[in-house]
């Protein structure tokens, strides 16, 4: 006999789990299955550090960030977890957009404030700033690592039921629902569910392709996902007096950045160095067949990145960190529901900050509160 459910969330990484949790404080019955266990590092939650990087100017992402800031502290309540640092970020380049960003988050009460980037380089001597400087001091850095598990650990306390180890090999919709096999290491067990929320990161296409042909085919269905192996690395610190902002540094057009691939962001990870890498241009690659080997072109690209502009860090000697991007053409994500099928994905290399927002929003969608904003829906 099949078992059956009412909401399954499909993906333990960080949207799934906070979706979980979402919906677990509405009080509805769900399952969150993961193929891998707790803590791996095959996907894109894994790792201490993520900035927070307010720097947006849209308003369907300031008011996620406004909730976001409010979510954190709330669950860093309800769980007894330190999960945001405050350090602030500061961004810096030729960016034209930073007078948008700062007018559209002060605002909204997010603090924003230009520096000139001799006083940003009195204050943060590490970093070797260009031109023009947009500090955010209600930024910082989050911690995947800590931040999962507490969603997890709130959501089975309310009763949900957490599945590690549970692969999704095929998901049917039907007419009153969604048909599933599940493989374990108990063999193979057929579930139907009410709904599905879909939350499986760079395996998205791959599960949902059957299901909606149109997706992976240039139909109207999703947006095309691209899925790639980035690369950042660890630097180890030459001045350990330094104190390091969480940053972004967008290189503008000119001759003179001719060696970048994109811009740049980073961050201190204790006990692991400054965190620098290239921002979604990692080779394509499919999850199931990684290398998790750095790409040697980009890699020594980043190095000689921070030769110049990472004073604080020394340059040859570093630890290559290895993560997945799943990214939409225009980087905004899919918050959209399609039948019984929730689909949350395309994350495109900035979406952890959101983690809570998105959950929510999710849970949004598989109780039918309400709809997520137009710039997220699938058929955009």
């Amino acid at each position: 006999m099949d078992t059956v459910l009412d909401t399954v969330v499909i993906g333990g990484g960080a949207m799934g789990s906070a979706a979980a949790w979402a919906l677990s404080r509405r009080g509805r019955q769900v399952t969150l299955v993961e193929q891998f266990g707790p803590g791996h590092k095959i996907g894109a939650s894994h790792g201490t550090t993520r900035n927070l990087n307010p720097g947006y100017h849209q308003p369907e992402y300031v008011a996620m960030l406004t909730e976001g800031l409010s979510l954190w502290d709330e669950l860093e309540q309800e769980s007894g977890e330190t999960l945001l640092a405050r350090t602030g970020v500061v961004n810096h380049g030729p960016e034209p957009l930073f007078g948008d960003i700062a007018a559209a988050l002060n605002q909204a009460g997010i603090r924003a404030e230009f520096l000139a980037p001799a006083e940003a380089g009195e204050r943060w001597r590490g970093i070797r700033f260009d031109q023009q400087v947009l500090h955010m001091p209600d930024g910082g850095q989050l911690n995947p690592d800590a931040a999962l598990p507490a969603f997890q650990r709130l959501a089975a306390a309310r009763g949900a039921e957490i599945r590690h180890h549970t692969k999704v090999v095929d998901l049917k919709v039907m007419d009153d629902g969604v048909r599933l096999l599940l493989e374990s290491g108990g063999g193979t067990e057929v579930v139907t569910a009410g709904q599905a929320v879909v939350t499986a990161g760079g395996w998205t296409e791959k599960l949902l392709g059957a299901a909606f042909p149109g997706s992976t085919g240039g139909g109207a269905r999703l947006p095309r996902l691209r899925v790639t192996q980035e690369q950042p690395a660890h630097f180890r610190l030459a001045d350990p007096g330094a104190q390091w902002p969480g940053f972004n540094h967008y290189p503008g057009t000119g001759a003179e950045y001719r060696n970048w691939y994109s811009p740049v962001y980073g961050m201190q990870t204790p006990g692991e160095g400054i965190k620098a890498g290239w921002h979604g241009v990692g080779p394509v690659t499919d999850p199931d067949r990684r290398s998790f080997q750095p790409e040697p072109q980009q890699l020594a690209a980043l190095q000689d990145y921070a030769r110049t502009w990472l004073p604080g860090v020394d340059a040859d000697s570093f630890e290559a960190v290895s993560c997945t991007y799943t990214t939409t053409p225009d980087e905004d994500f899919v918050l959209d529901r399609i039948g019984p099928v929730v689909i949350g994905a395309g994350f495109s290399g900035h979406g952890f900050k959101f983690t809570p927002v998105i959950g929510r929003m999710l849970a949004d969608l598989a109780t039918g509160t309400r709809p997520a904003p137009e710039i997220f829906r699938a058929s955009r």
